[in-house]
């Protein structure tokens, strides 16, 4: 087995995770100390820009590399305070662009990205391709920290027109193993997204929609906090169920999965829901309420026996109420099978390293669409 470090930066901006484990990409060793580097505010209004306003940005823009490279650097601290040696390491960077064709496929491209880390993006002339765009620098993260780095993670499977995201079911169902089955792994981020395992091991995937990134969004337009504490806010407020019926209309929720999202593919959908004309408490509510009834909304296979849900969305309890009114399994947090749900997407990312140095698949076609299963990412050596 491989000693791996994973690193994850998630589109809540709020720093880069880490996380150390065994693993030959097939099967999961011991896992080893995580912890989480909080980026400095200067960085993560910076990348809030990039996210924002990525679509007309060049790759080799100034705001881009820059960003790329500070970011780089805390991923490369992380590497160092992990504090155990490895062989390899997994590097997601950060995402601040993902749109597959499928999902929108009418906005403009960022260029062809250079080699200092951006994902590569798709030619013009390739209409039947989506676009991923992470930013970091993995060939000076090797350089830097002396270990070879895994990188690249999505744009093969997005050029052979897969969906891209998410990557992560492969690495539940290891994780999953000898736990009953069908199972639903539920991951509430910026954006959440589904695992189904089937009783056969088979397994479906896709985003369900709207995770905790418009409740943030809400909450610092009318509280100036990074997010709902507690639920603090939601808690006080009632769902407008006017509002709800219009967020659900969107377009999106009749596709089957698999299917993707970029973080920011609901705003127009919020922005014409009239949810802005509530008051702070009911608009919170309000998308709470979204973001359960739209992983209820999910068409899988067949009824999962249990959810398992990690993501910071685990940590809000009117989220986790929510699911629970709304669906009709139980619903624990990833902890009650022993998961660390603060590590998984950076322990995902470092199976994932190892399966591709192993050249093994990272999507399916029940995962992301693909007609095959399919390999991807990229090693860049010390």
């Amino acid at each position: 087995m491989l000693r791996v470090i994973g690193l994850m930066s998630g589109t809540s901006l709020d720093g880069v995770d880490a996380a150390w484990l065994e693993t030959d990409g097939e099967r999961i060793g011991e896992l080893g100390p995580r912890l989480t580097l909080p980026y400095d505010d200067r960085l993560r209004s910076d990348l809030r820009r990039l996210l924002d306003h990525a679509p007309t940005l060049a790759a080799d823009d100034r705001r881009v590399r820059t960003a790329a490279a500070r970011l780089t650097e805390y991923h490369a601290r992380a590497v160092a305070a992990v504090g155990r040696p490895a062989d390899l390491i997994g590097f997601h960077g950060q995402t601040i662009l993902h749109q597959p064709v499928a999902s929108q496929p009418d906005r403009d491209q960022p260029p062809q990205s250079e080699s200092h880390g951006s994902q590569r993006e798709p030619d013009r002339s390739q209409p039947s391709r989506g676009r991923t765009w992470q930013i970091g620098d993995a060939a000076w993260l090797a350089w830097r920290t002396g270990v070879r780095v895994a990188w690249d993670f999505r744009s093969a499977d997005v050029a052979a027109g897969g969906e891209g995201a998410p990557l992560a079911p492969v690495f539940h169902a290891a994780l999953a193993r000898a736990l009953p089955r069908p199972l639903a792994v539920l991951n509430v981020g910026g954006v959440a997204n589904v695992t189904w395992i089937g009783a056969d091991g088979s397994l479906l995937a896709c985003d369900t929609g709207p995770g905790n990134g418009p409740l943030d969004d809400w909450v610092a337009r009318h509280t100036g906090a990074a997010f709902d504490a507690d639920g603090a806010l939601a808690r006080e407020g009632a769902v407008d169920q006017a509002v709800l019926g219009r967020l659900l209309a969107d377009p999106y929720f009749a596709r089957p999965a698999p299917k993707s999202l970029d973080r920011l593919d609901f705003a127009r959908t919020i922005a014409a829901s009239g949810v802005a004309s509530l008051a702070p408490a009911d608009g919170a509510a309000t998308l709470v309420a979204f973001t359960a009834a739209a992983v209820a909304a999910t068409k899988l296979p067949a009824p999962p026996l249990r959810w398992l849900v990690g993501g910071g969305g685990r940590r809000n309890p009117v989220i986790m109420a929510a699911l629970r009114d709304r669906l009709d399994a139980p619903v624990d947090p990833v902890e009650a099978v022993g998961w660390d749900g603060d590590a998984l997407e950076a322990q995902c990312f470092g199976f994932l390293a190892a399966r591709v140095a192993s050249g093994l698949p990272l999507s399916f076609p029940g995962t992301t669409g693909v007609s095959r299963p399919l390999q991807g990412g990229h090693i860049a050596d010390p």
